[in-house]
């Protein structure tokens, strides 16, 4: 794939990033950030082969999250699944999704500055784990920086952290000890709870999730996001879910390090991820 062949890659505030530029060379240009999953793909490069949001026509930039990739701690991906057989909230989940979030102000003013450009508009996109960490941002932490975010696409996402750590206690055989502290990380990341936070800015928000996804982790969650964005925002049109036959959670092939072929459920959530960027992020033409 053409768009593929001449990625831009570096550190922005920290943050690493594999940026490709939009069709049509131009200063004042919308961007759409993005994070990748915990699960396949799970790094910034294995994201954009998967979901390269492919025609559009605006900077596409894909975020690594914190402690993945070149930023996994000393042990390596051992350590990080250490840690989530430890506690799963508070030293995996929660800290990923917080500093994800804290970090995106930064990295989009250097992001900015390095490539030149002035985003025109922002559009977000997450998967799973990343979901989160976008819909943080859309919550709390791009408000704050006074950055308007106008469309989202969450893919396979985590929605509601608490449903979604006793999903995955169930596949490992595990369950995981609340406390007061873990559910308050929980809480933060609950949007169906925040849906009136998340409405409020005005951002257009898609969800797309596999119908073999998991049903009280993933999918049900999503459905509860879905109708408290609509009901809030009082217009069907700027918020749906779309259901994929025959998607699960993952976006590509195990292990999901590396850029890999697209598989067919990606190649549908990138079309659809493409038709609503390219409907709400003013400024953004498919090409």
């Amino acid at each position: 794939m053409s768009e593929l062949q001449s990625p831009i890659r570096g550190t922005a505030a920290g943050v690493p990033f594999l940026a490709f530029p939009p069709l049509t060379p131009r200063q004042d240009v919308p961007v759409v950030v993005a994070w990748h999953l915990m699960d396949a793909p799970r790094s910034e490069a294995a994201m954009a082969a998967a979901v390269p949001l492919h025609g559009l026509d605006a900077w596409r930039v894909y975020l690594g999250l914190p402690d993945t990739g070149e930023r996994l701690p000393a042990g390596g991906w051992d350590e990080l699944m250490r840690r989530g057989y430890t506690d799963a909230v508070m030293l995996m989940h929660g800290p990923i999704i917080s500093r994800g979030a804290e970090e995106f102000p930064a990295a989009l003013a250097d992001l900015e500055t390095q490539l030149d450009m002035r985003a025109s508009a922002v559009g977000l996109m997450g998967g799973s784990l990343g979901a989160a960490v976008a819909l943080l941002v859309l919550a709390e932490t791009a408000r704050a920086a006074g950055v308007a975010v106008e469309a989202a696409v969450l893919i396979s996402p985590v929605t509601q952290l608490k449903p979604t750590v006793e999903a995955l206690g169930r596949v490992y055989d595990v369950e995981y000890p609340w406390s007061a502290e873990s559910l308050a990380v929980a809480s933060r990341s609950d949007y169906v709870a925040r849906a009136d936070e998340i409405a409020a800015t005005g951002a257009a928000v898609r969800l797309v999730v596999g119908a073999d996804d998991d049903k009280d982790g993933i999918l049900l969650p999503a459905e509860r996001l879905s109708a408290a964005l609509a009901d809030r925002a009082g217009d069907v049109r700027r918020s749906d879910l779309l259901v994929i036959d025959g998607m699960a959670h993952a976006l590509a092939e195990q292990p999901g390090l590396e850029p890999a072929p697209q598989t067919t459920s990606a190649a549908a959530v990138d079309r659809h991820a493409v038709e609503w960027l390219t409907r709400h992020l003013p400024g953004a033409q498919a090409g």
